[in-house]
């Protein structure tokens, strides 16, 4: 049986880790991205999400000197988004460090770059990232851009299948609505894209409490659970997240110290 992962994130602004409510509202100073992963890694995590927030909406590229610098501190797999619209962009990340490169708005506008940097690089490479808001008119979930702040009218299920058939080898959704609130993932959510594809589902948004990743690693249906606040303010650590999935039956990775 494969074991469901525990990611932190790092949502990096100007060289330093922030947190958002909704994406949007009440940012927080969480520390030095490299000090963290350092953390996070003794700590047990299976993996590290690394996304510059501002990148895509400025027009460039996430900071080359922070991967660097995060990658040659951990040994754990490294996950870079932010600003990504090129196969070159996607290389120039791999070289800097990064294990997989997350791509969002970039995909969504051009989607054959899923495909062109899956048959040069590997699936296993290529991460497509869905930030999903409910949308009450369309009476369904809708693709999110440029960090939450433009809709596209586009379907999460239908762009979750088009990019798995385009090459991506995993997806990482992002409740627009939890994100920040602490009160759980979206459920429905993430079961419903779960259930719609074939690659895994990393499930983002919304974690408060240890009891919210079992949830959605069993409820939800998801591969994965990602997580960042909780984690920065020492809210809940990994170890504890991990043993309380243990103990209930999830198979984890598991660090003994």
């Amino acid at each position: 049986m494969l074991t469901k992962r525990i990611i932190p994130c790092f949502d990096v602004l100007d060289g330093r880790v922030v947190k958002h409510v909704g994406f949007l509202h009440d940012r927080r100073d969480a520390g030095d991205p490299v000090e963290l992963a350092k953390v996070y890694c003794d700590e047990g995590a299976d993996e590290l999400v690394l996304l510059d927030i501002s990148a895509s909406e400025e027009g460039r590229l996430a900071t080359y000197r922070v991967v660097e610098e995060v990658a040659a501190k951990t040994n754990i797999p490294l996950t870079v988004g932010g600003g990504v619209n090129a196969v070159e962009d996607v290389r120039n990340l791999l070289l800097s460090g990064a294990d997989k490169v997350s791509m969002n708005t970039g995909a969504v506008k051009n989607p054959s770059l899923i495909k062109e940097a899956a048959q040069r690089f590997g699936e296993q490479c290529i991460v497509v990232a869905i930030d999903a808001n409910l949308n009450e008119t369309m009476g369904e979930y809708e693709v999110m851009i440029k960090g939450g702040k433009v809709g596209t009218g586009m379907d999460v299920i239908a762009w979750a299948h088009k990019a798995e058939k385009l090459g991506a080898g995993e997806i990482l959704l992002t409740s627009f609505r939890q994100d920040g609130t602490r009160d759980g993932f979206d459920l429905t959510l993430t079961k419903n894209v779960a259930g719609a594809v074939n690659i895994p589902v990393i499930a983002s948004g919304g974690a408060g409490r240890k009891e919210h990743f079992y949830d959605v690693l069993t409820e939800g249906q998801a591969d994965a659970a990602l997580a960042a606040s909780v984690f920065h303010f020492a809210e809940t650590r990994i170890q504890d997240v991990k043993a309380h999935c243990r103990s209930r039956g999830v198979p984890v990775r598991w660090i003994y110290q």
